[in-house]
């Protein structure tokens, strides 16, 4: 009974993930742009709780690990932004919701949540550690390339001369490659099928934007 609640529980969550990235697809592609990327906060919030639920991130040394590898993406990218550290010139707009000194509370939260899912994923590739973090920051440094390019066009940032460098990228995949051994080194596992569709899902959210927009 519990295991059938459990899977009943995982099954409304990968559905609420692919209902809000399809829903706000429909939405830009007939013009309501605005509407649903301002709404991007929302969904990145109730995608970050279901990760907590069904991660589920309950452990004292997961919410360690989670908490860490946040507090150093706000401070890597506070780093960023105020003196072009990392990843070059740029700045944050006003779809990414609450800031902290011009960072994002949910950037923060975005580096914490795409390592924990990406680590998650690894575990259908491979058994040895260092693939693992390579295919781990890999996954992740893919996403921010598909992210970069819808960035400027729904306010989330905007770099200085339109677009990011390729020292932004180096710098993602190498803090990726440190929060991926952290999270190996911590032996940390949790749901891979939640991971999986939610890391599909933003792929295909920001795949399609990235070819649309074109």
């Amino acid at each position: 009974m519990v295991q059938k609640l459990n899977r009943y529980k995982v099954v409304c969550a990968i559905g609420t993930v692919w209902l809000f990235h399809l829903s706000a697809l429909v939405g830009i592609a007939l013009g309501y742009q605005d509407w649903f990327v301002a709404k991007t906060p929302l969904n990145l919030l109730i995608c970050a709780a279901l990760l907590i639920l069904i991660y589920p991130i309950g452990s004292p040394k997961k919410i360690l690990v989670f908490s860490i590898v946040f507090l150093i993406g706000m401070l890597v990218e506070w780093l960023g932004v105020t003196y072009g550290l990392f990843f070059g010139n740029y700045s944050y707009g006003t779809n990414f919701g609450p800031k902290l000194s011009g960072v994002p509370y949910l950037i923060g939260i975005n580096w914490a949540l795409l390592t924990f899912i990406t680590a998650a994923i690894t575990g259908y590739l491979s058994n040895r550690i260092w693939v693992r973090v390579l295919l781990g920051a890999s996954l992740m440094l893919v996403l921010d390339y598909l992210m970069e390019y819808t960035a400027p066009r729904f306010d989330f940032w905007t770099f200085e001369g339109g677009y990011a460098g390729l020292n932004n990228y180096l710098s993602w995949f190498a803090f990726a490659l440190v929060f991926q051994m952290l999270f190996h080194i911590m032996k940390i596992s949790g749901n891979k099928l939640y991971s999986l569709h939610l890391f599909l899902a933003q792929c295909v959210f920001f795949g399609f934007l990235f070819v649309y927009l074109k």
